[in-house]
Formats: C-alpha cells, sequence, structure tokens
C-alpha cells in the first residue's frame, strides 16, 4: 500500500491532517474522499480497511480528519463531521462527483441532538453543552446544531447529479436502518442499495469493512470512466521494470502485493497472529508453481497437436527431516518438500499422459525451485 501524508488548509487557515492511499504505481483509475462519521477520525480501522482495499483496487482515496478531531488543528466544536450527510451535501457543489456511497448515514442531520441526548434547556442558556460520546467528551455549539437543523436533506438529495450507493445495518443501534429507507427514498436514480446485515455502527469487524470495501469498488467500477491504454503513459520507475512490490504494515501480517499492475493480499492464518484475509507466503509459491506447470503442459500439447483439455495441479507443502529422504546429502536438517497431483483431461493415451507427467518438471518455475537460486538484498533509503 501506497501512503502518503497530506496537509491543506480549512477555511479558517487551520491544517487538517490526511492520508493519501494510491495503488503502487499511483496510477489510479479514480479519486474518492472519505468523510469519516461523527467524532471518529481518518485512522479508525473500518475507515483504513476501507481505503486500502479500494486503492488496491486502483481508486486513490483521500481521508482525513475534520477540524479538531485526530491530527487536525482546530476547535471542533466549530465545525460539522457528519460523514455520510456532509458528503451529500457537499456534492452538488463538485460537478465532478460521479459516485457516492453513504455508510451508516443519518437522513435528517437535525436528530444530532435527540441522537446524542442534548438538553435544549442547556443549549439556549450557555450556547454550547458537554456530550460523551465512546468514553471521550465534546462540546457541541448552538451554531453547530443551529447549522445541522437548517439543513433539507430531501432536497439536497433531489440535486444529486450523481450515481447512489446506500450501505446500512439493520442492526445499527446509532443510526437507525430507516434512515437508510429515507435517504434511498429521496434520491433520483440511479441508486442501489446494499445491506450491512449484522455489522454494526462503525464496522468494528475487519470482515464487515472489507466487504463494503469490496461492494463499493464493484458498483463504482460502472460508473469509472477507464484510460485509454493504447497509447503509453509515462510510468514510475518501480513499474518500468515490472517489479513485484510487497508492503507489509505493522499491524499484523496482511500484505499488500502489487505484480505486473494486480492487486494482490498476502496473510498468515489467524493461529500464526494473521487475520487469514489471503493465501500465506508458501501458498502464494504452490500457486505460482501449479499455474506454471499448467501452462507449460498446455504449451506442450498444442506444439504436438495433442488433445488436452483441462490441466489440473494439486500441490502440498510441508517441511521434513532429511533422513527421511533417500536422495538427500545431509540428514541431520529439514527440507522443503513439495507434493504434485496431475489430472489431465482429454483423448490421450497411456504414452502421451506419461510424457506430460514428465514434462512438468521443466516448467520454468519448478526449475527455479530445484536450481541453484540466489537472492540479493539491498537496503533503500527511506
Amino acid at each position: 500500500m501506497n501512503t502518503k501524508r497530506v496537509t491543506f488548509p480549512n477555511v479558517h487557515g487551520e491544517l487538517i491532517a490526511a492520508r493519501m492511499e494510491l495503488p503502487e504505481d499511483e496510477r489510479p483509475l479514480a479519486y474518492a474522499l472519505f468523510a469519516h462519521c461523527f467524532t471518529c477520525s481518518k485512522d479508525l480501522k473500518a475507515v483504513v480497511n476501507i481505503s486500502r482495499a479500494l486503492s488496491s483496487r486502483r481508486i486513490a482515496v483521500l481521508r482525513f480528519d475534520f477540524t479538531g478531531l485526530g491530527e487536525s488543528e482546530g476547535d471542533f466544536s466549530a465545525t460539522s463531521s457528519l460523514g455520510g450527510a456532509a458528503v451529500l451535501a457537499a456534492a452538488s457543489n463538485i460537478p465532478t462527483t460521479t459516485a457516492i456511497v453513504t455508510i451508516a448515514a443519518p437522513f435528517n442531520p437535525a436528530n444530532l441532538r435527540k441522537m446524542l441526548g442534548i438538553s435544549t434547556e442547556q443549549v439556549e442558556q450557555t450556547g454550547q453543552a458537554t456530550v460523551s460520546i465512546g468514553g471521550r467528551t465534546f462540546t457541541i455549539r448552538k451554531s453547530l446544531l443551529d447549522d445541522l437543523e437548517s439543513q433539507q436533506p430531501t432536497e439536497t438529495l433531489r440535486r444529486l447529479k450523481a450515481a447512489l450507493l446506500v450501505m446500512h445495518s439493520p442492526r445499527d443501534q446509532v443510526v437507525g436502518i430507516e434512515n437508510a429507507a429515507d435517504i434511498y427514498r429521496a434520491a433520483p436514480h440511479p441508486k442501489s442499495f446494499i445491506s450491512l446485515d449484522s455489522s454494526d455502527h462503525l464496522l468494528s469487524d475487519p470482515r464487515d469493512s472489507s466487504y463494503a470495501a469490496g461492494m463499493i469498488a464493484a458498483w463504482a467500477g460502472r460508473y469509472l470512466v477507464l484510460p485509454d491504454t493504447s497509447t503509453p503513459a509515462s510510468i514510475p520507475p518501480e513499474v518500468i521494470d515490472n517489479r513485484v512490490i510487497a508492503r507489509t504494515t505493522a499491524d499484523g501480517f496482511r500484505t499488500e502485493l502489487f505484480a505486473n499492475g494486480f492487486p494482490l493480499i498476502a496473510d498468515e492464518p489467524v493461529d500464526l497472529g494473521g487475520g487469514n484475509e489471503g493465501p500465506s507466503p508458501y501458498e502464494y509459491l504452490l500457486a505460482a508453481l501449479g499455474a506454471c506447470t499448467g501452462m507449460t503442459l498446455q504449451l506442450y500439447a498444442r506444439k504436438k497437436g495433442w488433445p488436452l483439455n483441462d490441466v489440473v495441479v494439486r500441490l502440498s507443502h510441508q517441511k521434513i527431516h532429511a533422513e527421511d529422504c533417500r536422495d538427500c546429502d545431509e540428514k541431520d536438517r529439514r527440507i522443503d518438500s513439495i507434493e504434485r497431483e496431475l489430472e489431465i483431461s482429454g483423448e490421450l493415451d497411456g504414452a502421451q499422459r506419461q510424457r506430460l507427467m514428465e514434462i512438468s518438471d521443466r516448467c520454468p518455475v519448478h526449475r527455479t525451485l530445484t536450481g541453484e537460486v540466489r537472492i540479493k538484498t539491498i537496503l533503500r533509503p527511506v
């Protein structure tokens, strides 16, 4: 994952802290602006998960802290940050907006007072109210409440010029599912709704945020204008030499891979400390051998004119003691053992099948694994 720190001033000149999540080659198909939920931050786990999942699908995402939250400067009580409601209100002022997504968004921001249990009497007397959210204390000014109550969500939604995707959980205990129904009814077509089923308001379970990200990326793909690939564009040095890039973050073992322009994910099983969000490195190794084996057999059969249909390769890997290997020289160490099973379909005779099994040992990846390999490591300055 390619994450860049960004700052920009708000209307009062205060610096807003942000992160830009980019594909590894820094050539996104589209850009997304992520407005987080009330009193949350750009570093909320669900925000990070969705942003990174979208960037792995070549959608760059700018996630930022609203004024006075997270790493941003300013006074939170002097601003408002209602995520989905904010982007709905702002969309009409951004003509390049193609698609909008709301996640657990309130329909009417004016309901904030009731949702937070803010006393009308206290606000009228002091001009502000103090509320506790998620164990943290926040000051809410009367000006903020007055601004929210002046919003006209129905009229705002009717003016939308972009496609809309509404995502909400029927079990949301903070913002009820009826808000999603109201947003959907008020908005013009094209519009879609996806239920987040059993997730909570903040999509605390990583599986829920991963699901949401996948659905958003698939849905948004219908509205993206893909670039013309007939004319090569300027390509960064990292991509010109076609290197595979792997980036492992500090939280767990989840690794973002970028190979020949294709995003992949690697991870470790839960019992090994990972999140099981993708194949393990050894499983990718077996996948490479399996793919290379199948391709090699198909290429050989085509050259021979043999009626080979499908090739299925099943592989497993384990560590064994060298003493259990009759062809091993050193008997006091453990070695890697890969078992490969071939399933070949087609009108082939016994001699042809035997020959294809022999040819499987000639696939380039097989030769790499069984040959002498040198790995040179250099440390790149940061």
